[in-house]
């Protein structure tokens, strides 16, 4: 029971790597209060926490519109009176899954064949406003929304934890997603320095970077992309949610109490820092 009777917010809950972490921290104890655009699948998750003496609700909120997130904290302040852990997970992945495959699979063609790369990507010169702007608002508008929100909280009782769920495409870069690894690169300078400014307060904010992680948003990847990346992975496959969830309650327990301003990423060692 790591955490026993403390409140928990996990943002994009509904499925995948939110999911798997709502039912990790049920598990341990927590009230968790799952939050997410899509109600069906909000509930869907509440109904797998199952019941217990702990509390576990759904609220529908989109991130990226601060009103929506002052509306659903005004709701947890009312509900619980306050905040213990906050989980900023909630993403959306690259929408143009058909052109990148097809760029993927050419390229692949040329590697195999010692032709010359002449497939281009060019994302970044034909990516339209609107594209870039909805991944940086979901992402990192998101983070900051909740974050800023959840400190209003936490700074009454001088305690808390924030998990903000990254990727390694922030530590690395993806082709083919420009504008997503930004947004998830600009998670972790965050991270860094709000973890700096609330640490006297003892609240602690780290960074979780996943590397390829088998979840429904992975799941427009062509079986040829899916295979090359295995054979960059030295441990052979890639993660499950589950994983992911093990390494935010470290993080969100007194496990990790010495933890603050860091980035832990399972990734089956496709990035090695």
């Amino acid at each position: 029971m790591k955490l026993k009777e403390r409140v928990t917010l996990v943002t994009g809950g509904g499925s995948g790597i939110g999911r798997a972490i709502a039912l990790r921290f049920a598990e341990e104890g927590a009230h968790v209060i799952v939050a997410g655009r899509t109600p069906a699948k909000l509930q869907d998750t509440v109904a797998a926490l199952g019941s217990g003496r702990t509390k576990r609700c759904a609220i529908q909120t989109d991130v990226s519109s601060s009103a929506s997130v002052r509306a659903m904290f005004t709701e947890i302040d009312r509900e619980f009176g306050r905040l213990d852990v906050l989980v900023n997970n909630a993403g959306i992945g690259i929408d143009d899954f058909e052109q990148f495959n097809r760029t993927v699979e050419a390229r692949g063609r040329e590697f195999a064949s010692g032709e010359p790369m002449r497939t281009r990507w060019n994302l970044t010169q034909e990516m339209p406003d609107d594209v870039w702007h909805r991944m940086i608002a979901v992402h990192l508008d998101g983070t900051f929304f909740c974050t800023r929100e959840a400190l209003r909280l936490m700074t009454r009782t001088n305690s808390g934890v924030i998990i903000n769920v990254s990727s390694t495409a922030g530590l690395t870069g993806q082709e083919g997603a420009p504008h997503y690894s930004a947004a998830k690169a600009g998670m972790l300078g965050f991270t860094r320095a709000v973890a700096r400014e609330v640490a006297s307060q003892n609240i602690r904010i780290n960074a979780v970077c996943p590397g390829f992680v088998d979840t429904p948003m992975s799941e427009g990847y062509a079986p040829a992309f899916k295979r090359a990346t295995m054979a960059r992975i030295p441990l052979g496959r890639w993660g499950t949610a589950d994983e992911v969830a093990a390494a935010a309650l470290f993080l969100a327990s007194d496990d990790g109490s010495y933890f603050t301003g860091q980035s832990l990423s399972p990734n089956g060692g496709i990035f090695i820092s």
